[in-house]
Parts: structure tokens; sequence; C-alpha cells
């Protein structure tokens, strides 16, 4: 076995990175990652320095890491600032750090890929000891794994990290057929609640499309990113996508786009006033970006959860990660998923130090969850 480091992902063949396994997540292919370098959201003076980590047989690609290495901690959505703060308190530099994540994509997912007919324990201690090694020789301060599935915590525990756990909501088809299944299983002041904010959008005469594969137009993508930038104007955050990584995520891998739009009713048939982009693959599908050019009541509720639950229950999909935050997303159904992360910092003593904190607040976590049990919007509750 051979390791090779490669500074663009367009160094690989695609078809070599799409022959590992990506399970059901679309932010790890080779089209996803690479819009984000061609858009210009990575490399440069972005912060993020992409270097992707390879193992090889021969000619064959048998497994990878896609790191980044970072002299800040925007667009992560695992906060390390206050870890940062104490490295400063003590005189110590925080950054550069190593990074292996989805850039701007709170959704969780295999960091490791893996060829399907290979041993995958082998390739992933391999993989992660060269990782550590490439910390080192870049001089950087700590390796952070975000948003690893929870049956990867083991590989990284065994190898030094600590574990960090957060939580999000998630939905979860519980067997429904219809979106009326879904409402049923509702308690009754939830299920009515759906009831009145969807008759309020519909009282506003919206017209709602979802739109994906095929159907998808260059235009879509310029109205999602007019979409996005409201919302980035509106929370004052920091836009750190282009309207080029739309256009190219919508003309490059279509079939993992699910877009839905909504126009009012004084508006042309391509003059949409809002939008949700989504990203699907197999039986997962991820709610990513949001934004509405006027105020419409609950709009933001049909579009990011109402249509697409329905969209998911229509097409078999089992699990809907709607993104970051949101506690409001518990009364519409989407219970609280514990998230993990790997951490591993160069210095033992902060290692220590923080990890003794991350398992605190991992306890406080877990009662966190199991208080909001009391909470959950259905007739019967499962986890």
């Amino acid at each position: 076995m051979q390791l090779k480091m490669y500074d663009s992902l367009k160094e690989i063949a695609q078809v070599k990175w799409e022959n590992l396994e990506h399970g059901d997540f679309p932010f790890s292919r080779y089209a996803f990652l690479l819009a984000l370098e061609k858009s210009g959201c990575v490399g440069g003076k972005s912060g993020w320095l992409p270097a992707y980590l390879t193992l090889w047989e021969d000619n064959t690609l048998i497994g990878a890491m896609y790191l980044y290495e970072k002299n800040h901690s925007y667009g992560e959505y695992i906060f390390d600032w206050q870890w940062a703060a104490a490295y400063e308190r003590c005189g110590e530099p925080y950054y550069p750090k190593m990074l292996s994540a989805v850039p701007f994509t709170p959704a969780t997912g295999p960091k490791i890929l893996v060829h399907g007919a290979r041993d995958k324990s082998l390739i992933e201690r391999a993989l992660l000891t060269a990782a550590r090694d490439v910390m080192t020789k870049r001089h950087c301060k700590s390796f952070h794994v975000l948003f690893i599935p929870e049956q990867d915590v083991d590989v990284y525990r065994e190898q030094g990290f600590m574990i960090r756990h957060t939580f999000q909501y998630h939905w979860k088809n519980r067997g429904y057929r219809t979106f009326d299944d879904f409402l049923k299983d509702l308690k009754g002041d939830k299920r009515k609640n759906i009831l009145k904010e969807r008759r309020e959008v519909n009282a506003q005469a919206m017209t709602i499309e979802i739109v994906t594969g095929d159907a998808l137009r260059i235009e879509h993508a310029r109205a999602m990113y007019q979409f996005y930038r409201s919302t980035i104007e509106k929370m004052r955050a920091i836009p750190y996508l282009t309207l080029n990584f739309f256009e190219r995520v919508i003309t490059t891998m279509p079939n993992h786009v699910v877009l839905c739009l909504a126009r009012s009713k004084d508006s042309s048939p391509d003059q949409w006033v809002a939008g949700a982009l989504n990203f699907k693959m197999g039986r997962s599908l991820f709610g990513r970006y949001w934004g509405c050019l006027e105020e419409f009541s609950f709009l933001h509720f049909e579009l990011c959860y109402y249509q697409t639950v329905e969209y998911a229950i229509a097409n078999d999909i089992q699990l809907f990660e709607a993104g970051a935050q949101g506690d409001h997303k518990l009364r519409r159904g989407f219970l609280p998923n514990m998230t993990y992360s790997a951490h591993f910092l160069q210095d033992h003593r902060f290692h220590n130090a923080i990890e003794l904190y991350t398992k605190d607040e991992a306890r406080l976590l877990a009662e966190e969850i199991e208080a909001a049990k009391s909470h959950y919007p259905f007739k019967e509750t499962q986890s």
C-alpha cells in the first residue's frame, strides 16, 4: 500500500474516487467537493486549504480522507472557540489546525472512505495514523473530524481521539405511506398546529413545486443563490458560498439535488420568491439552505419541513437531517439525535483538560435529551 497526498481533487480521477464507499452521503461525492474547490469556496484565501490523503494498492484507490488545513474555525458548526481562547490565555497558538469535515455542512457521514472490497479496519487505521503524521509535518496543533457516524466512534477513540457529543433534530420515517399517516402519528395539538400553518400558506395562494434531476436548470441555481444571500444578509452571517458553487452542484449532480420553490399568485412562472435546497442520496435527505425575498406566513416551515417530509415519504426516504440548531423542529416531528466528532490535540495538557470538559458536556446533553422526551410530538415515543 502507498500513501499519496493531493492538494486538489482534480488530481484524482473521478471514477477512482467514486469507487470508494460513501454510504447515503452526497457531500463526500466527487462533484460536491470539487464544486467547492472550483467555485473558490475553499482554497486560496478562504482559510480552507484542501489536502486529500489517499491510500493506493498499485493503481487502485483503496482509501481516502478529505482534509483541510485551517487558520480559523468558521464554517464548521462544532464550535471550538472556547478551546482557542484557552490556548490564547496560556500564550499558546491554537492554529493552524487539521480538519476532516465537509465545509459549511453540518451533516453526519463518513470522513474515511474505503474501497468496498478491502479490509476496512486496516485502511481506517492506516489513514488515521498517516493523517496525524500530516498534522505534525504541517505544524498543526490539533486534528478534528466532525460529524462522524456513530458506528465509527470507536475507530477514533482507539486511535487516541477524544469524542465530543452534540445533537441535532432529525426526522425519521416511522413506516409512513402518506403525509396524513405522519400527521396521525402526532399528538393532537401538534397535528392541529401543522394543519393551521399549512392552511395559512394556502390562503396566501402560493404555488409550490419540487424540482430535481433533469428538470433543474441554471436559472434555478441563480434563484437559489438569491435566496441564500437574502438569509445571509438577514442573519448578518458570512456568505461562504458563491453563485458558481450553486451553478456547479445543480449542473454536475442534479440527481442528488431536491429544490423546493415557491412563487406568489402575482409572480410569473419563473419568478420564485422563496426556495429551500436539499441534497439526497439513497434513503437519506439533507436540508441545507433556505431563503425568501418577501415575508410570507409560515412559508419557511412549509418549504423546509412539510413539503420536504412529504417528498421523503413519497420517495421511501428514511432519514431527513434538516441542519443544525432549531428547537422549533421538535414540535414538527423532528427528534433530538446525538451527533459525534473526534478531536486530537498535540499538547497532551490541553487534550486531557478538554477531554474532561467534553465528558461533562456529554452527560449534560444526554440529560437534556432525556428531559426533552416529555415534549416529544408523537403519541407513542420511539428513539
